[in-house]
This record gives structure tokens, sequence and C-alpha cells, in this order.
């Protein structure tokens, strides 16, 4: 046996120095070594040698394998040596480097956390909630009962008769409500959903909405907070704010907010449609008939509201007139922000 061990040892070394590529080196030591390789199988035989000659075999031949294997080693170290050297003289390095392309937030990303800091700076709390979300927070509880015609407005996508994607992010001023009582200072940002689809509209898009609850809160309290907000958000101190009637369910007195258009100055242009005007926001204050779901007393208390979609703030920014170019992830629509 120690005869064949030896043969095995010399057979092995020699192919061994013939090899020139890792795939070959890999075969001949499955072949020798390997778990069903030519050296195992030779080793289960130790048991048919004599109780005396056992423990010398036994001992040469763990010597024998561990010496090709690190034979083995070093002749792959080798191998991958020299293919990385010819990896290297095939560079040409007087060819210009390669640019490794940076990551950057979307521009609605960037809008939404601009929002958020801005309003954060004058004091209010950010609250997130669920995309999937019950009828009784999305509706009920802000007074839009089932058959109300606002429903229509908020045309959305049930997964069944009392659960379906929220159409706003307003169902938080019910759940913070419910948990906190006044002052309350909270805005809510996130992805909201409804069957709407062109250049103006996508069935998902972002909105922040903002409340606050207090004693005495006044529509002049909505306004100062709206102005300011404006001005940060455009960079524009002298900004015009205009306040149009409207109606929403959960707020009385409601409100349109236009913003003079930042494109001409209040001139006339294209994108303001020659008014001078832009509408930014819808507003109001808190309905009695809200805070009486959430047991605060109309009498002690009141607050207002206002809901901003951030594609809408993006494109009135940066000038964009199609709101589905945020989401055709064209790098070249991208880059530029």
């Amino acid at each position: 046996m120690e005869q064949e061990l030896r043969q095995l040892q010399a057979e092995a070394e020699t192919k061994l120095a013939t090899l020139d590529n890792p795939k070959d080196l890999e075969e001949i030591r499955v072949r020798y070594l390997g778990r069903k390789g030519l050296f195992t199988t030779l080793l289960r035989q130790l048991g048919q040698v004599s109780a005396e000659d056992r423990p010398r075999l036994g001992k040469l031949a763990n010597e024998i394998k561990e010496a090709l294997e690190q034979k083995f080693n070093a002749r792959k170290a080798e191998l991958a040596a020299s293919v990385a050297g010819a990896d290297r003289q095939r560079d040409d390095l007087s060819l210009p480097g390669r640019l490794v392309p940076f990551g950057r937030l979307h521009p609605v990303t960037q809008i939404m956390d601009e929002v958020c800091s801005i309003f954060v700076d004058l004091g209010f709390a950010v609250a997130e909630g669920p995309d999937v979300e019950l009828d009784y927070y999305n509706f009920e509880a802000l007074n839009i009962p089932q058959h109300h015609p606002a429903r229509d407005m908020h045309d959305t996508f049930y997964i069944n008769d009392s659960i379906l994607l929220r159409t706003h992010t307003s169902p938080m001023q019910i759940r913070a409500m419910e948990i906190e009582k006044p002052p309350l200072r909270i805005i809510a940002p996130g992805k909201v959903y409804r069957c709407d689809s062109d250049i103006t509209h996508t069935p998902m898009f972002h909105q922040v909405e903002g409340f606050l609850v207090d004693r005495k809160v006044s529509f002049a309290d909505l306004k100062g907070v709206l102005t300011v907000f404006c001005q940060k958000m455009f960079d524009q101190e002298d900004i015009r704010l205009r306040f149009r009637p409207s109606f929403f369910p959960f707020t009385e007195p409601s409100a349109e907010v236009d913003i003079g258009c930042v494109i001409c100055r209040g001139e006339g242009c294209r994108v303001c449609k020659q008014t001078g005007w832009l509408e930014i926001l819808g507003a109001g204050m808190i309905d009695p008939e809200v805070f009486k779901m959430v047991d605060y007393d109309p009498e002690e208390f009141s607050g207002f509201a206002f809901g901003l979609g951030m594609e809408r703030i993006a494109m009135l920014k940066y000038g964009i007139d199609d709101i589905r170019l945020f989401y055709e992830n064209d790098l070249r629509f991208l880059k530029q922000f």
C-alpha cells in the first residue's frame, strides 16, 4: 500500500506541473483529493492492512495528502496572479477614466423633504399612517358618510366594502386626535391613491396633510402659516396668496388657496393660463362634526387643516407641465434635479 501511495503522489505532482489554467487544476484536485478521489478510495483500504502497519501507513497517507493540498493551493495562487497580470497588461492607461454614476433623490422626494422641513421649523410634528385604510378613517370620521356626493371626488381603489387605498392623508387627523389631546400641530406626508390618470393626475401621488388644533385658533392663523410656508417654499418674500371659497366636508369654512404665479410673477403666462394665479392647495377650519367624532369639544377647541399635493408643488417650483414625467424613469429628466 505504501508503494501505491507514493505512486499516486508522483502522478499528482507530475500532472500539477503541466497545468496552466484554473479549470484544469480544479478537475485534477477533485480527481485525486476529492471525497470520491483516488486518495480517498485508497485510504478506505486501510482496514485491510495489518494492525502493526496501519498507524504508519495512515500517517504517511495524511502527510502526502496535506503536502499535495499545499502544492495545489500554491499553484492556484500562481495561476490567479498570472491571469490578473495578463488583465493589467490589456488595460490601456491612456484612456480617460470612467465616472461612477451617483444616485440622487427623486424630485418628488426632494420636495416632500423640503416641505416637511419647513413645517417642522414652524413647530409641526411629523406623523405617518397606513396606505391601506379603513373606510371609517378615510371617509366616515371625516364627515363624509357613505352616500355623500363628495365621495365622487375621491374615486379610489377598494379592497372590500370597508378597506381601501387611502385617497388622502387626512385620516391621520382622526388617528392623531384619538390618541392625543390638544394642542396638536401635525403634518402627515405619504402616498395616496385615486382613479385618475392624465397629464396632471396619476393613480398614485404624494400628499402632505397638516392640521393644528388648540384654543382660539382662527382663519388668520391658517393664513399666516400658509403665507410663511409659500414664502420659504418658493423663495419669494413678496409672494401673494388668494383664498377662494370652496367646499370640503371636513372643513368649514373651506378655501382653495392660490399663489401669485411664480413663473411670471402675476403678469400672465402659459403656465398660469394668463390669470397670474396658480392653485396650490386646499384648506379650511376643521368642521365641528369632525371634533365630535374624536370627543373634542368644538365649543372649547378649534383648528385648521390643509392638504398639499407634492407633485403639484414640484411642477410649480420646477416649471414641469406633465406630471407623468415623474414616473417614466427617464434619466435624462431625473438627472436635472
